[in-house]
């Protein structure tokens, strides 16, 4: 079993890898491509990599594997909750930021629709993305949601009035209502809970 779960582990990341790759070239994967590439010599592993492979995606991206086309078995990745978040540059690489978004929209939901930036900095500080502190693929925290995503009408960033000291409230953004529904982001709790 120590080995199953060896190769398992050490493939699903091969795959992301692999994964990310196509997906940054906006190409699909086949499941032929797989099983020549990243799983030569284990190939009875493919749906439980795939499967880990997938989980991953999604919850560190915010990707989703979708088979498009069943009798050739090929797959694309596409953002979690239909959102059509572009990927901002980082160091010349694009990574895609959607699970970050998804996990503050979740929290907004959750918070009656008006989270306090209190409670969003305490819930993504506990997954080790802090506020003022840069991280390996979501940058500099603060930023991307105060501002970014801000300015991309994803997310509102609001000053409690007459709160001494100030206080601020996260609030899903006109965007993020045009591009999903609250109903979709209880559905992927459900599922991910």
């Amino acid at each position: 079993m120590g080995t199953t779960l060896l190769i398992n582990y050490v493939k699903k990341n091969e795959l992301v890898r692999f994964r990310l790759s196509r997906y940054l070239t906006k190409e699909p994967l086949t499941k032929t491509e797989v099983l020549n590439s990243v799983l030569q010599d284990y190939q009875d592993y493919f749906l439980m990599v795939l499967d880990q492979a997938s989980e991953y995606l999604q919850l560190v991206f915010g990707l989703e594997v979708k088979e498009v086309d069943p009798s050739e078995h090929t797959y694309i990745l596409v953002p979690t909750l239909g959102l059509t978040l572009k990927e901002m540059l980082k160091d010349g690489q694009r990574l895609p930021k959607a699970s970050l978004l998804v996990m503050v929209l979740c929290l907004i939901t959750v918070e009656d629709n008006c989270s306090p930036a209190e409670e969003i900095w305490g819930a993504l500080s506990r997954i080790g993305v802090c506020p003022g502190r840069e991280h390996c693929i979501y940058g500099e925290p603060r930023e991307l949601l105060t501002q970014v995503w801000v300015w991309e009408v994803y997310l509102e960033y609001q000053q409690v009035s007459d709160s001494d000291p100030a206080r601020y409230v996260f609030l899903w953004g006109p965007r993020a209502y045009a591009e999903t529904r609250k109903f979709k982001v209880l559905v992927y709790l459900d599922r991910v809970g």
